[in-house]
C-alpha cells in the first residue's frame, strides 16, 4: 500500500532540512537538495518501519492544506 504524504523542505545557510507534518520528528537534513532527499526518504522508511498499522493510519490519513499568503509589510 502507498501514501502520499507531505514533506516540507527548507534551505538555510547550512543546508537543507526536511520534516513531514503528519510524522512528529521524523526530519533529516543535507548539504544539497538530492541528499536531503535520500535522507528522508531513509528517515521516513525507519519512521513507518517502527509504527504500529494503527497509529500509520492516524498518522497517514491525516489532511493538510498548504497554501501561499502574500502580506503587505508597511
Amino acid at each position: 500500500m502507498s501514501y502520499k504524504i507531505n514533506i516540507i523542505i527548507e534551505k538555510d545557510e547550512n543546508g537543507y532540512y526536511a520534516y513531514f507534518p503528519e510524522l512528529p520528528g521524523c526530519q533529516s537534513q543535507g548539504d544539497s537538495l538530492a541528499e536531503v532527499k535520500e535522507n528522508i526518504e531513509e528517515a521516513v522508511g525507519l519512521y513507518l518501519e517502527t509504527s504500529s498499522e494503527s497509529e500509520k493510519q492516524v498518522l497517514l490519513n491525516k489532511e493538510i492544506f498548504t497554501m501561499f499568503l502574500e502580506v503587505q509589510l508597511a
